[in-house]
């Protein structure tokens, strides 16, 4: 096997494969007796076609199965030789059977240099969790307004009563306990968003624009299907998907940013991902437990 590598641009390579005849013949091999277990041919019975029959009948279907049994295992191995990292499945191009050898191309985007600088010790501030009056006070009117009453009803142990509480002491308290359950959630959410915005201000990353071509088009399909769902027409479906799109560019940089400097960090660290854990998840753990903390004075 020939593998050849040519840089299209930082991040993209073309690599161009060339089979020869020895391994082609041998994977055709192969393939027919496969194909003359289960051929059927008119004036033969199953398994007792000959071979020249088979070529004449089936010949580019033979060619077909050989040629997708081949690419897979060339494409691994050129990797390999090349000490190649796609960083996404290729775009295979330019098959060619020609002359008992087979030939073809593949795109792939690498993963970038990310030079890691001090993801340890990250400065993060974690706001309290703690209900104010006023917050309650806040909760309180939505509930008269989510109930269709004036502002002005004075909210007491009958009107709880219909909200399925014995009394307004008992309401408060359960309502306390999950707005500090949902400040839990958002404080959360705020110390990871604080790291993140440390890592990318201290890590520059290239990002593969073939890479967020796909996620952008992912989720412009997941868009359409709810819209779909939503009953909406088509025209104002693909309204939509067009405004979509052209703010879909930055944010979609960006997560992909952060999945490639989480995964760096995975690996100087030596971290074992296993299949179905999530890795994104596994890493911000490991960045929180190696953070300095400071509560909110």
């Amino acid at each position: 096997m020939k593998v050849t590598v040519k840089k299209i641009d930082a991040l993209r390579r073309e690599l161009q494969f060339e089979v020869p005849k020895e391994r082609v013949s041998q994977k055709l091999e192969e393939v027919y007796d496969d194909l003359s277990k289960v051929a059927k041919v008119k004036g033969f019975r199953p398994g007792k076609v000959p071979r020249h029959v088979l070529e004449a009948e089936h010949g580019a279907l033979a060619q077909e199965e050989a040629i997708k049994k081949i690419i897979p295992d060339v494409y691994k191995e050129g990797l390999e030789k090349e000490n190649i990292a796609p960083i996404d499945l290729p775009e295979i191009l330019d098959v060619s059977f020609k002359d008992g050898i087979v030939t073809f191309k593949a795109h792939v985007d690498i993963k970038p240099e990310i030079k890691l600088k001090n993801y340890k010790g990250i400065k993060v501030q974690r706001k309290s969790t703690k209900v104010t009056d006023d917050e309650i006070n806040k909760t309180l009117d939505y509930f008269k307004k989510s109930q269709g009453e004036d502002k002005d009803v004075t909210i007491d142990d009958e009107f709880v009563k219909g909200l399925g509480y014995p009394d307004l002491e008992t309401f408060k308290q359960s309502l306390t306990r999950q707005m500090e359950i949902e400040k839990d959630r958002q404080n959360r959410l705020d110390l990871e968003n604080q790291i993140v915005q440390t890592l990318l201000k201290d890590v520059k990353v290239m990002v593969p624009q073939s890479l967020v071509k796909k996620q952008i088009e992912h989720r412009i399909h997941e868009a359409t299907e709810r819209m779909k769902q939503q009953g909406l027409k088509e025209e104002d479906i693909q309204k939509k998907n067009d405004e979509l799109r052209k703010n879909l560019k930055d944010p979609v940089e960006r997560d992909i940013k952060v999945y490639l400097i989480l995964d760096k960090i995975a690996e100087v660290e030596n971290m074992p991902i296993k299949q179905g854990e999530n890795m994104p998840n596994k890493v911000m753990a490991f960045l929180m437990k190696e953070a300095k903390w400071q509560n909110e004075s």
